[in-house]
């Protein structure tokens, strides 16, 4: 009799993979991202086990937006005070915080529990060419499409 295989986080085997984000728009990176650091490309895939890779984005600054989003696209925080709402448009994230920007669209498409926090400290993000991860031998992935 054949049972369902279930991963056990353990014995998942992780890899470290760099992808290169010059010229590559912020959603379907970001889809794709999530669905590395969630594992779902693995044959061992488990919902509730984090079978995922690490994920190094370079060249965040670079990220391309379509249409009108540069201009149209508002980015809030609140301060937690009486008032405190903050925004802040597409194009001043990419200026002044590309890595966050890369961050806030990729933690939207993990689960909003204890294993999608756990997946997304996986990542790391780099604004420039250079990451500081050389020890972990890191391998270059090519999106699809």
């Amino acid at each position: 009799m054949r049972t369902t295989f279930m991963a056990k986080g353990h014995e998942v085997e992780r890899k470290w993979l760099v992808v290169d984000a010059e010229g590559q728009t912020l959603g379907r990176l970001a889809s794709e991202v999530a669905s590395i650091l969630r594992g779902k490309y693995k044959p061992t895939f488990t919902p509730n086990v984090d079978t995922g890779d690490h994920v190094i984005i370079i060249n965040a600054e670079k990220i391309h937006l379509t249409g009108k989003k540069l201009t149209d696209k508002i980015y809030y925080r609140h301060t937690q005070y009486t008032g405190g709402l903050k925004q802040r448009t597409a194009l001043e994230m990419r200026t002044n915080y590309p890595t966050k920007m890369l961050e806030l669209a990729i933690k939207g498409m993990l689960p909003k529990n204890t294993l999608g926090r756990q997946q997304f400290k996986k990542l790391h993000v780099y604004a420039g060419p250079d990451h500081n991860h050389q020890a972990q031998q890191p391998e270059a992935y090519t999106l699809r499409g």
